[in-house]
């Protein structure tokens, strides 16, 4: 009897015709390979058998790995559901190479092989768990628009102490409406990996950021001559100007956010399903991922367009694609499991323009006047906008990079889809 253990290698072959059966079947002279020739053709026989014969010591890698992740193999739907969990759990072509094949797919078509299934109740079809549009996030993204809308009319069209409680009043909501739109639907937030960080600062910085948008241009404009001399009063005239189209554009583009991150993540599964390999998955998703983007800041330019002229305000259109590229790229990652490159991009953002606003005001301090040279320069040459122009353009081109290669995982989307 053998035990458990031993049963996962090959035995020794016990049929008639197999080497090493008893004395009874050793060659003798009779049979043509006796004598010194006999003894010759017996240890090459022996010396082959010994050579191809495994080792009991030696255990298998393959049916260790089995051992470990057998409760998925046996709920694997195809072999490429395989290989996207060994990717998430850090098995690279470098890692397979160890198990003796040239890739993590060939891996996990031998594990998909090896493992016995209940074909009584086959699994249903990866596309009937494919996620669909619904109502509830269809409603919820809209909502921030109409909100935002509302609180920037009735900003624009009271006077006196309303004008401040339509805003106490309104950003709040404002605030409400998109968190629950990022807690449900193709933008809210999933499980973090095992062992992932927990980055509760990204809510901060995107505060930051949106803020700004609203704030900074007016108060860096007012700052680099002397200013400013007064506090906002929710005009473009006043002494720190607002400016209430990129805030109101943003709002409104939840719904094309949505619609892009429901329309990747369809395709995504799609392309999940009908590829035969991970490299092939990551070449079909990659332009998609870039469709994605490119429609988005599309619907985004055209909401920026539409807002600056029904306000009559100035559309801040290359700042306001910039942070919204960055804004739709990071929570595309969150969704998908990536918290830690986000939360790094918006803060980095988020420093360059804070540390651009301090150098204009520390600069009017004795000694100190080459700290606001730069962003002296830079407005005066390219306007106020620049600043949030280029800090989030940088970051969201450095995260437009990092989705490329994370978001093409298929990893990524099988997490996703087990948690959606």
């Amino acid at each position: 009897m053998t035990t458990p253990r031993e049963s996962d290698h090959p035995r020794t072959p016990t049929s008639p015709g197999a080497w090493g059966a008893g004395p009874a079947e050793r060659p003798t002279a009779a049979d043509g390979t006796g004598g010194r020739d006999g003894a010759r053709g017996r240890g090459t026989v022996l010396d082959r058998a010994r050579a191809t014969a495994p080792r009991r010591g030696a255990a298998d890698p393959v049916t260790s790995l089995l051992h470990r992740h057998r409760e998925l193999c046996e709920r694997a739907v195809d072999p490429l559901e395989i290989a996207a969990a060994l990717e998430a759990h850090g098995v690279t072509d470098r890692t397979a190479a160890r198990y003796r094949h040239r890739d993590v797919f060939s891996l996990a078509e031998e594990m998909y092989a090896r493992v016995a299934r209940d074909t009584a109740t086959p699994a249903p079809p990866r596309d009937a768990t494919a996620p669909r549009a619904r109502a509830g996030w269809i409603l919820l993204g809209l909502l921030p628009g109409v909100l935002c809308a509302a609180t920037a009319a009735g900003v624009r069209l009271t006077t006196g102490p309303v004008r401040p409680a339509v805003a106490a009043v309104g950003l709040p909501a404002l605030a409400l409406a998109v968190h629950a739109l990022l807690r449900r639907g193709p933008l809210g937030s999933r499980e973090q990996p095992r062992g992932g960080p927990r980055t509760p600062g990204t809510r901060a910085w995107t505060y930051w950021l949106l803020a700004y948008a609203v704030l900074g241009d007016g108060l860096l404009g007012a700052a680099v001559p002397g200013g400013p001399d007064g506090l906002p009063d929710g005009t473009r005239t006043g002494p720190w100007p607002l400016a209430t189209v990129p805030v109101l554009a943003l709002a409104l583009a939840c719904a094309p956010a949505c619609w892009s991150a429901h329309l990747f993540a369809v395709r995504a599964r799609r392309a999940l399903t009908a590829s035969r390999g991970l490299h092939e998955f990551a070449a079909s998703v990659r332009p998609l991922l870039l469709v994605v983007f490119t429609l988005f800041l599309g619907a985004l330019a055209a909401l920026l367009t539409a807002c600056g002229k029904v306000l009559h305000e100035p559309a801040a259109t290359v700042q306001t694609l910039a942070l919204g590229a960055l804004l739709l790229l990071a929570r595309l990652l969150i969704t998908h499991g990536s918290a830690h490159a986000p939360a790094v991009a918006l803060a980095a953002a988020a420093t360059v323009e804070a540390t651009a606003q301090a150098s204009v005001f520390v600069g009017r301090l004795p000694g100190c006047d080459p700290l606001a040279v730069p962003v002296d320069t830079l407005v005066t040459a390219w306007g106020t906008g620049s600043i949030p122009a280029l800090a989030c353009g940088a970051a969201a081109l450095a995260l437009l990079v990092h989705a490329a290669r994370t978001l093409t995982r298929a990893s990524a989307h099988a997490q996703a889809e087990k948690q959606s």
